[in-house]
């Protein structure tokens, strides 16, 4: 079962924007604090390297 969000921290999907739908995460970001997009560099495991990761809707 899934945890409830406390405050203004939520959850969110990290897609590949190099092959999108061969990698995704699940994060959590303050809303309040970062209101924009998130991007952070993630391991893609089919293309074997590092590659930049994007929030989704």
């Amino acid at each position: 079962m899934a945890k409830k969000a406390k405050g203004n921290r939520i959850q969110v999907i990290l897609d590949c924007t190099e092959k999108p739908g061969s990698s995704r995460y699940v994060t959590t970001k303050n809303r309040r604090t970062t209101t924009g997009r998130i991007e952070l560099r993630k391991y893609n495991a089919s293309l074997r390297k590092h590659t930049v990761h994007k929030e989704t809707k």
